[in-house]
């Protein structure tokens, strides 16, 4: 590039970016100026996770000024983060003495090296990756995480860390086409993978996971995303670098949304790009959980649900998300294995290592880590207690829902995904007393035509199976939110624009709904 300064920048414990090499600024200044994340040019380019090209620094409101580096006489600055699985390792940067407006190819060029450089600080050749590890649950000590149930229940096993994480080892492409090539054959045989996944699943056949996958499907034919991994190989990347750049960029950006139902379907992104770049490079170790014997308890940031049935449920006991929402893909897959899920579990990964032993108590949003004997002991006991409880439920189940002076009690379920109607025989209800036809709305990439609901539907009542169901109809706005709609943005937005509202000022969509519906099913009622 003929740039007169190369520096990279690490982020250090305490959020801290350290200069850490230099080629052009004061050799003293290295492992002494030290920034905050959004501090200068440098920290707001790691905490915004995005390139900076500037022909006049000073005049940026970020722009801070270290006089021990003697950067006084450098006039451009162009910097970009280096990223790796979706955070921030630190950043690299160019100065100029001269006035230099920064090409895009410029940009790309550096972003690669980036690239490099997020392998090396990831895996911990520059830095040390217990550097930023929590000090507690040390030698006996246990570990208690208090967080989020998604999924009820107690499960107890060892961790399994579930961190996938696949090398690209050739950055740049020797022919561009062939690598667009690589791309669609992965693609290709990603959605084999999933369908074979699916149909080796001991879930009941179809149900709201085959959805998900399907959901997947579209997300991974998304015109926008592969396009951007297309524009990525055209700038001379290999498939499995494009795919990572991308994926990279997407989780930097969208880790700094609000939007709960935005951030989990990040999670559905970071799935298919772990499964691409299987596809692309091969995994070179087997699954963590193939080397541990035993009951396991999974320990991840984030999963996407078919990642889920990678593992044996057999052996399956819990689950513990750094992230994650009831409304998270995983979770819902989870609920109908009846297996235990904790989320929003910060820093689980870092705290915890395969092979600890763990119990998930997600009845009272707690984990124990390294647990003492008295601990295991009494939980072990908890589960005796609740299978008899289970015992004792299922013999009543089949009674007749009547109060003592004679009164008739209907029992139904709420429901919003199929696989929450797999369990409506077994629990005893008498059938669906709410249907939210608004939830398979809301994981879909585009608004569904009649025949998709006419489908929903009656697979809707065939999993009833004659028992009454009740549908709302499409309650959207406020905090549900279509993908595929633009919404603009509401003073009061629980009172505003939503539910019959919607429905009244688009009639269409509600008469398409009614079309969908009323076929399905002649003895038909919707609320």
């Amino acid at each position: 590039m003929m740039s007169d300064v190369c520096s990279v920048y690490v982020r250090r414990a305490g959020d801290v970016l350290e200069l850490f090499a230099t080629r052009g600024l004061r050799p003293a200044a290295v492992h002494s100026t030290r920034l905050r994340m959004g501090e200068g040019l440098v920290g707001e380019i790691a905490a915004k996770a995005r390139p900076l090209a500037l022909t006049d620094p000073r005049s940026h409101p970020s722009f801070v000024f270290r006089s021990e580096t003697g950067e006084e006489i450098y006039e451009s600055f162009m910097g970009v983060p280096i990223i790796s699985a979706g955070r921030v390792l630190g950043v690299l940067a160019v100065q100029d003495t001269r006035r230099r407006r920064y090409a895009d190819e410029e940009i790309e060029a550096l972003q690669t090296v980036a690239m490099v450089l997020a392998e090396l600080i990831g895996h911990g050749h520059l830095v040390a990756r217990d550097e930023l590890q929590a000090t507690d649950g040390i030698a006996l000590r246990p570990t208690r995480i208090e967080d989020v149930a998604l999924s009820a229940g107690i499960g107890m096993g060892v961790a399994v860390v579930h961190e996938p994480r696949y090398t690209v080892r050739k950055l740049v492409a020797e022919d561009t086409r062939v690598e667009h090539e690589r791309l669609r054959d992965a693609v290709a045989d990603m959605h084999g993978a999933l369908d074979d996944l699916l149909s080796a699943s001991d879930i009941a056949s179809g149900g709201e996971h085959r959805d998900i996958l399907e959901t997947y499907r579209l997300i991974a034919e998304d015109v926008g995303w592969l396009r951007r991994i297309g524009d990525a190989i055209n700038t001379g990347l290999t498939a499995e670098a494009a795919v990572q750049k991308v994926d990279n960029a997407m989780r930097a950006r969208m880790s700094k949304v609000s939007d709960p139902y935005l951030r989990e379907r990040v999670h559905d992104l970071e799935d298919l790009a772990n499964r691409l770049l299987l596809h692309l490079i091969g995994a070179d170790e087997p699954p963590p959980a193939a080397t541990v014997p035993g009951d396991v308890v999974l320990v991840a940031r984030s999963m996407g649900p078919a990642q889920l049935l990678d593992y044996d449920r057999t052996r399956l006991r819990g689950v513990v998300l750094e992230e994650g929402s009831p409304n998270a893909h995983v979770a819902i897959v989870a609920r109908a294995l009846d297996i235990s899920v904790i989320g929003q579990a910060r820093d689980s990964v870092s705290r915890m290592e395969t092979g600890d032993p763990i119990i998930v108590d997600a009845d009272h949003g707690q984990v124990f880590v390294r647990p003492g004997e008295d601990v295991r002991q009494a939980f072990a006991e908890s589960l005796i207690a609740r299978d008899e409880q289970k015992a004792v439920y299922s013999a009543l189940r089949g009674l007749p829902a009547v109060t003592l002076d004679g009164t008739h009690i209907s029992v139904s379920i709420n429901a919003g995904l199929l696989v929450e109607l797999m369990h409506l025989s077994e629990s005893g209800a008498e059938g669906v007393g709410l249907y939210r036809t608004e939830v398979p709305f809301m994981v879909r990439s585009e608004f569904p035509d009649v025949d998709s609901q006419t489908r929903l539907y009656q697979r809707i009542f065939g999993y009833a199976d004659g028992k009454p169901v009740v549908f709302r109809t499409l309650d959207v706005g406020g905090d549900k939110v279509l993908p595929y709609w633009d919404h603009a943005g509401e003073e009061n937005p629980a009172m505003g624009w939503r539910a019959m509202r919607v429905s009244l000022d688009r009639p269409a969509m509600l008469r398409q709904q009614l079309r969908a519906s009323i076929p399905s099913r002649r003895n038909w009622r919707a609320i």
